[in-house]
């Protein structure tokens, strides 16, 4: 069974990962999605309340699952026994960054092969950050998130947003 890891801090998840992801879903056996926790980041959603959010966007792929990782992700790849880690590249900066975190990753576990998968256009500027201020000043982020969570993400990152008119929750 080839399995792929793909990890990120998914803090919101987006439509971007969510792509990422289904296209991983497509080339391996099993994808883990592995919330990685790292400290020097503050993170709006506890690293279970972005499982749980993982797992509504990833619930009709079934050879999809869901962890948290406190430590190195090679060291997970190497302890789960997969045969590559999955990361999305937007944009050039994006790859010089993962480009060093692959090398790091295979110096630490020679068996942690990297690929990369580029963002499909639409996605290309879109990240966590982007949807977190857009939230922050009001902004309509319905465009970026998937509905399932929706609703879970605007109760925490923007908390006094008023219901939209058309909204039938009001």
């Amino acid at each position: 069974m080839r399995i792929a890891v793909c990890p990120g801090s998914f803090d919101p998840v987006t439509f971007g990962h969510r792509d990422i992801i289904h296209r991983a879903s497509m080339l391996f056996d099993k994808v883990i999605v592995l919330v990685a926790v790292n400290s020097q980041k503050n993170p709006s959603f506890t690293p279970e309340e972005r499982v749980a959010l993982i797992k509504k966007v990833t619930r009709e792929l079934p050879n999809v699952e869901v962890d948290v990782c406190y430590g190195l992700i090679a060291d997970y790849v190497r302890k789960v026994g997969a045969v590559a880690i999955v990361k999305g590249l937007r944009a050039v900066t994006d790859f010089e960054y993962e480009f060093q975190m692959a090398l790091v990753n295979r110096n630490i576990y020679d068996g942690a092969e990297t690929v990369f998968l580029t963002t499909s256009s639409e996605n290309m500027y879109l990240s966590s950050s982007v949807v977190k201020q857009v939230a922050f000043y009001g902004g309509d982020i319905s465009k970026f998130v998937p509905r399932c969570i929706l609703k879970d993400i605007e109760e925490r990152l923007c908390p006094n947003k008023q219901p939209a008119p058309d909204d039938k929750t009001q």
